[in-house]
């Protein structure tokens, strides 16, 4: 499906996206505030394939030329040091493999060299409700590790906050690699992926493999 169909969506689309930064900003009652789960979001490693550099790729689309089942990324930043209250102004940094398991910028991969290449990279910055979206596609998967999206958050000034990844269902995957253009059966799921926790899986990935997905997620730093 095309960018332009993919937008169109009500459902999975621009839709949903309107309605999201509305759910994530809604202010609870200061007696309603839980301090025990306002804990910072696990860390995990930058690597493989970090964005050489991001303020180079500030942009809502990071798909680039690559093909794959649209997906569209909404990420919610919230200060633990201000009782988990959205962060406006920080720089959302995202980056992830394509359906075939290739990141751009580095050569030595499974399909050759892509030093030349920028697609699925790209940094927002968090409006008034803490909230930076992408357009993408669904990543792949590559031999070891679970699929996953890396994000790293930094302060307005550019100092870094919290590099994460983020996972989600077995089931979504599966449901997508079964399909045209991915690779099938990855060996290496949640349960048995060395790095990233249970923590770290989306708040939520909706929708299917003929419209695309939605995939939310809220991370919280120390700012």
């Amino acid at each position: 499906m095309n960018r332009k169909k993919f937008l169109k969506k009500g459902a999975v689309g621009v839709g949903s996206i309107i309605a999201i930064p509305t759910m994530f900003s809604s202010c609870k009652k200061a007696d309603d505030f839980d301090p025990a789960a306002c804990a910072e979001s696990a860390t995990e490693t930058a690597g493989p394939f970090p964005i050489k550099t991001p303020a180079d790729f500030v942009r809502e689309n990071i798909i680039g030329d690559r093909a794959g089942i649209p997906l569209m990324i909404t990420l919610n930043i919230q200060n633990i040091n201000n009782n988990c209250s959205p962060i406006q102004g920080a720089l959302v940094d995202v980056w992830h493999c394509d359906a075939d398991g290739n990141y751009s910028q580095y050569n030595g991969q499974l399909d050759g060299n892509f030093t030349n290449n920028n697609f699925l990279r790209g940094r927002q910055t968090t409006n008034a409700g803490g909230n930076a979206s992408f357009i993408s596609i669904f990543p792949g998967w590559y031999p070891g590790r679970t699929p996953h999206i890396h994000v790293e958050v930094k302060n307005s000034a550019g100092n870094s906050l919290l590099i994460t990844q983020v996972s989600w269902s077995d089931t979504v995957s599966n449901e997508v690699y079964g399909t045209a253009g991915y690779k099938a059966n990855p060996d290496t799921n949640n349960d048995n992926d060395g790095i990233v926790s249970n923590a770290n899986l989306a708040d939520s990935l909706t929708g299917n493999t003929t419209d695309g997905y939605v995939l939310t997620k809220t991370i919280k730093v120390a700012d």
